[in-house]
């Protein structure tokens, strides 16, 4: 479903996170020309344009190890160069088991989670990179992995696991836009012969949204929703009586930021716009929302 917003899944070991974040450029929209230029770009400034190469048609997929360092991720060196998080710009920054990098690496990834771009402050001046991807991570619930699963027990205290958890920042938990929960897959659904959607019929629910978005935001800087700052947010994110009320309500129950508040409306207009509908119904809103976590930020 999701359409350049920052997923976070969370679950024990095996249950298919990371394969779910490696198939999520299947689904992806194609890019366009000025996409495709920037992100040429970006790989020819890092030298690791393929010679055989002219133009990067595909998505980037960055997956880099948790003990990459910080200028590896946000870039960095004496002659600065781009880093993880711009090699995939325009494409998916997968991070699997995401409290195990270092909390200085994680905290880097604030600026261009919100902004799309990356500065890199020298003696000699400033450079920027841009830096828009899709971000998604992966974790498992303790350091076990086992915490929360019907099946195996876990051998964590609350401590241990509280600390843990803390791992990742409020502000940085903040910026993810879809929370889930991947639970253990059982032996019936592995066994189970029926096949589900496939990639290509969700690619063209991805496509048709995304045209809808372009269009939307035909003549500005923007290309999707996740794109759009509160400006934009309120101009295009406009909510009935009974959707106001809603997020009323979840704003208090959750204690939820105003950048909370913010994603979740523009990840409710994704929604509606896989649907196909033209306004943010009360269904679109109540699915956006059980997207964040249930814990305070």
């Amino acid at each position: 479903m999701n359409c350049a917003h920052n997923v976070l899944m969370t679950g024990p070991p095996g249950s298919g996170k990371t394969l779910l974040a490696r198939s999520r450029p299947s689904i992806l929209p194609t890019m366009t020309v000025e996409e495709a230029l920037e992100v040429t770009k970006i790989y020819s400034v890092a030298g690791m344009l393929p010679p055989d190469t002219p133009l990067i048609r595909h998505r980037p997929f960055r997956a880099p190890h948790h003990t990459i360092s910080h200028a590896g991720l946000v870039g960095g060196g004496h002659f600065p160069r781009p880093g993880e998080i711009s090699l995939a710009h325009r494409g998916v920054l997968f991070l699997d088991e995401l409290p195990e990098f270092g909390a200085r690496t994680l905290e880097g990834l604030r600026q261009p989670l919100e902004d799309g771009t990356i500065s890199i402050a020298r003696a000699t001046g400033t450079l920027a990179f841009p830096a828009r991807f899709m971000f998604i991570s992966a974790m498992n619930p303790c350091p076990c992995g086992y915490y929360g699963d019907p099946v195996r027990e876990c051998t964590c205290s609350m401590q241990t696991i509280s600390r843990y958890q803390k791992r990742i920042s409020g502000p940085l938990l903040d910026r993810i836009d879809i929370h889930i929960e991947v639970p253990r897959v059982d032996y019936q659904k592995l066994t189970d012969e029926r096949l589900g959607e496939r990639s290509e019929a969700l690619r063209g629910r991805v496509e048709r949204a995304r045209e809808v978005q372009r269009r939307r935001f035909a003549g500005t800087a923007l290309s999707c929703n996740a794109d759009m700052g509160p400006t934009e947010v309120r101009e295009v994110c406009r909510l009935d009586e009974t959707g106001r009320s809603l997020v009323r309500a979840a704003m208090q129950q959750l204690q939820m930021s105003a950048r909370a508040f913010h994603r979740i409306l523009k990840l409710a207009r994704t929604i509606a716009d896989l649907a196909g509908s033209e306004r943010i119904e009360t269904a679109h809103l109540a699915e956006a929302i059980q997207y964040r976590p249930r814990r305070a930020m």
